[in-house]
């Protein structure tokens, strides 16, 4: 099913699906819309710490018999920190305990595994093995909304009854055909992912070398500069841009104060010495705003 939203996929979904009798488990980093999916549902809600499969496993043996149905509500690509789940161990699991697995892929179709289908094609895993998996056709797409994948049983349902889907206007055709062109270039060139693959590990591998705060980024193309206070990370994106470079600022309460950052999309088009130049840049950037906080 494709949505017009992004955002408002998983905001849908989450309170259409699930009910008083349901529990939405989600973990602590998920992205704001799976949140308030999992707010505006009567289903019962918890998260469970970021990344932590055995936390997730220790609460659903606690909770799940006291459930009719429990989701998992995952992402493939976290958008602030750029790091990922153990997809296999999830999926292990959410399988011993009777559960559903969501994942949100918003940040890994197009850039995560050797063709850019996302962590299943990193982890070479059957997308079967999960249930609900979401993404957007906003991010390497290119285009504008947002799909909802899963069994042929599962998309016939929702795609009568979500009033999301039933009752809002439909993908526009240029953003449907973008995202079409934008899956058959994926699909023809894998090439593309393989450089944004090294363009990723070469700005990671600067930014460490150069002492940077990179957070827990791996594997993926986006990659945060840890700056530790919202008016450091937004002097820091101003100062990035009179020097032309455009990286925007994370700030509170996306993130905590502390964790403030200016977080960094990779793409296959960048260059090495872009990179090369965007790292130094960033460097010279961090010392100057830490002079101006102790100057404070």
């Amino acid at each position: 099913m494709v949505f017009p939203c992004g955002y408002g996929t998983n905001a849908s979904v989450f309170g259409h699906l699930f009910g008083k009798e349901d529990l939405i488990l989600y973990d602590a980093l998920a992205h704001n819309s799976m949140v308030q999916g999992a707010v505006a549902s009567a289903a019962a809600k918890r998260s469970f710490r970021h990344n932590d499969y055995r936390q997730l496993d220790a609460l659903l043996r606690d909770l799940r018999p006291n459930y009719r149905r429990v989701v998992v509500a995952i992402e493939g690509v976290y958008s602030m920190d750029g790091d990922y789940p153990d997809l296999p161990a999830f999926i292990d699991v959410k399988q011993r305990h009777d559960a559903l697995l969501y994942v949100d892929e918003a940040h890994s179709v197009g850039t995560m595994g050797p063709e850019g289908r996302g962590i299943c094609d990193f982890f070479d895993i059957d997308p079967a093995l999960g249930d609900l998996w979401m993404g957007t056709i906003s991010k390497a797409l290119g285009a504008g909304g947002g799909y909802l994948a899963g069994s042929d049983r599962l998309i016939h349902y929702l795609g009568y009854t979500t009033p999301a889907f039933v009752f809002s206007t439909a993908c526009s055709p240029p953003n449907a055909a973008a995202a079409l062109e934008g899956l058959r270039v994926i699909c023809r060139e894998p090439w593309r992912v393989t450089v944004l693959r090294e363009r990723s590990e070469l700005f990671l591998k600067l930014a460490i070398d150069a002492g940077l705060d990179t957070g827990p980024s791996g594997d993926t193309p986006v990659i945060p500069v840890i700056v530790g206070s919202s008016a450091r990370a937004i002097r820091a994106s101003q100062l990035l841009l009179e020097r032309g470079i455009n990286a925007q600022p994370i700030l509170f309460p996306a993130v905590r104060e502390s964790a403030a950052r200016i977080r960094f999309f990779l793409t296959a088009e960048h260059s090495e010495d872009q990179i090369v130049r965007a790292v130094a840049t960033m460097a010279d950037v961090v010392a100057e705003t830490a002079e101006m906080a102790g100057a404070v």
